[in-house]
């Protein structure tokens, strides 16, 4: 199991490590300013770190050394434009390694709904014109953010040209060919909060998260707005899962990273409330591909909890048996036997935005 956690929150980077069975804070970075996504690259252990500074833009740093220091990098931008109101980046909300055959490739997908590609490990990016001007990305729109973003990529790790990346609001893409070509792909998907005769379009779906097995990566799985949605064939279909336990709303989804039927999700009351269901903080688990779910609690708080799980803030470890569960509430859990009991780690950080084992 891992020893290592990278927390992103609000105000910095955290880092808790784990000795002797006890879990402590051992350092800080970017103290104060806002940390919206993280990624360590297993490839050559490169950890990034996407800073959301609002007024002055994202930026991007990297840490060859765990965290102990950083070398500010370029971060994704659009190509100059002639154009006084030309896009712009406002958060980097997505970042991914390459596959194995591609060591110093990264993608990044942000807020509006673009995705780039850096070709030499975040010195450099481009911007994928492919997806960037397909016509139906007119019709994505805003789901927490005023602005459509891509919030998950997948890439495949047989195949490195296989892609999926998913966009709120605005439904799941995928490529064969490196991002030259791209597809919506949410046959199965609704979206209830549209009207009945548009719920079935592709283009308007908003999926909150999605991820896929690494060892079986056809298997998806995607906590929708309104529903949890599973597919076996590589997003080609998507089958709705109606019961949960609590409910079928929320914003993380978390695979096994060995066994594509075991996931785990944190149900919350949908829309304008936006709290856990009776107030009492749980996770649901399947085992058995969605066809039923239990109900975990242990060591979650049980009455007027407020505590909310953004999209990236569950995170299992690479053995699959560690678990991390950050909210916005700034509280932060851990569980060591896949979710059957937890144990709190701290409870007066800043609001988590998302978390990354070692």
């Amino acid at each position: 199991m891992s020893d290592e956690l990278f927390v992103a929150t609000r105000k910095g980077l955290l880092t808790f490590l784990r000795s002797g069975g006890q879990w402590r804070l051992a350092r800080r970075a970017f103290l104060g300013e806002p940390v919206s996504m993280l990624l360590l690259d297993r490839r050559d252990g490169g950890l990034y770190a996407a800073l959301h500074l609002g007024h002055f833009g994202p930026k991007l740093w990297r840490s060859l050394d765990s965290g102990q220091s950083w070398q500010e990098l370029a971060a994704p931008a659009f190509p100059v434009s002639s154009e006084a109101d030309g896009p712009s980046v406002a958060m980097i909300w997505s970042l991914e390694s390459g596959g194995a055959d591609q060591p110093a490739t990264l993608w990044a997908g942000t807020i509006p709904g673009a995705l780039f590609r850096s070709s030499d490990r975040g010195e450099s990016w481009q911007l994928n014109e492919a997806l960037w001007q397909r016509p139906e990305r007119a019709q994505w729109f805003g789901g927490g953010y005023d602005q459509p973003g891509i919030h998950s990529i997948c890439v495949d790790p047989r195949d490195s040209a296989r892609l999926r990346v998913a966009v709120s609001c605005g439904g799941v893409w995928c490529s064969e060919d490196a991002g030259a070509s791209w597809a919506c792909r949410t046959q199965g998907m609704r979206a209830a909060y549209m009207p009945e005769e548009l719920a079935q379009t592709p283009e308007i779906q908003d999926p909150h998260r999605m991820v896929a097995c690494p060892a079986a990566p056809d298997s998806l799985w995607v906590q929708h707005h309104n529903g949890i949605f599973h597919s076996t064939d590589g997003a080609a279909h998507w089958q709705e899962i109606r019961e949960a336990g609590p409910s079928t709303f929320g914003f993380a989804v978390a695979v096994h990273p060995h066994d594509p039927a075991t996931a785990w999700f944190v149900p919350a009351v949908k829309d304008e409330c936006r709290v856990p269901v009776e107030q009492r903080l749980v996770v649901t688990r399947t085992r058995d591909a969605g066809h039923s779910f239990e109900v975990l609690s242990t060591g979650l708080p049980q009455a007027d909890c407020f505590d909310l799980v953004y999209r990236h803030g569950l995170q299992v470890d690479a053995s699959g048996r560690c678990l991390a569960l950050g909210s916005t509430t700034g509280h932060l859990w851990l569980s060591d036997d896949q979710g059957d009991s937890w144990q709190a780690l701290a409870g007066n950080l800043p609001p988590i935005y998302a978390l990354c084992f070692a």
